[in-house]
């Protein structure tokens, strides 16, 4: 699988700069979903004092039929239609929730869904909350993480600019990349819209490479 650094184009709009504290504006976010998902791997997510470096994302969008929007506006979809930034959580298969950072122009309904993260701060607190699991099962899936930082669907259409749930930029240089086909799904499973930090063992199963 072809490796590539990730990019850093969005940054030469001198605007898009984040408060000390703050999360990636709404600037970040408002680009193809796909430059977005890779632009993530790196980065922070953070909620209250537990943090990781997110490790995996896959990309969505509405025209593709594995995205919720593909069949249009539902009480349950709106959210992906908000602005860019905007935090899109739901419940899967009753369980598990998940985080999605929606995308692109508001109306268009794209996200990015966080896979896996590199457990940062607060381990304790989410070995607690993931009932002693050791720590490379601790966020190393999109729902074990959402358990582990304790995000669930209150936070659905909150800002990850603003909070509570906050995304914020990548420090240092960006790690090597790599991309493969979505996972999970059975609708358009040969799109390559999956990405993931190359050769990282925080990374969901089956892992690109």
């Amino acid at each position: 699988m072809p490796v590539f650094a990730s990019s850093s184009r969005w940054r030469a709009n001198g605007s898009v700069t984040a408060e000390p504290g703050s999360g990636l504006p709404a600037a970040f976010y408002d680009r193809p979903v796909l430059e977005v998902a890779r632009d993530l791997i790196g980065c922070t997510l953070r909620l209250g004092d537990t943090s990781g470096t997110i490790a995996e994302t896959e990309a969505y969008h509405a025209s593709e039929p594995a995205c919720h929007a593909f069949i249009g506006r539902t009480a349950r979809t709106e959210t992906l239609f908000a602005v860019p930034g905007t935090a899109y959580v739901y419940r899967s298969y009753g369980i598990h929730a998940l985080v999605n950072a929606v995308c692109e122009p508001e109306g268009v309904a794209a996200a990015v869904l966080i896979r896996a993260l590199i457990p940062g701060q607060g381990i304790e607190l989410m070995t607690v909350r993931r009932r002693g699991r050791s720590r490379r099962e601790l966020t190393n899936g999109p729902g074990k993480l959402t358990e582990a930082l304790g995000i669930g669907l209150s936070h659905n259409g909150s800002s990850l600019a603003r909070g509570p749930v906050l995304i914020s930029a990548r420090t240092g240089e960006p790690p090597p990349i790599v991309f493969g086909t979505r996972v999970g799904i059975t609708k358009a499973t040969e799109l390559p819209w999956r990405f993931a930090i190359a050769g990282c063992a925080d990374v969901s199963r089956p892992r690109p490479h």
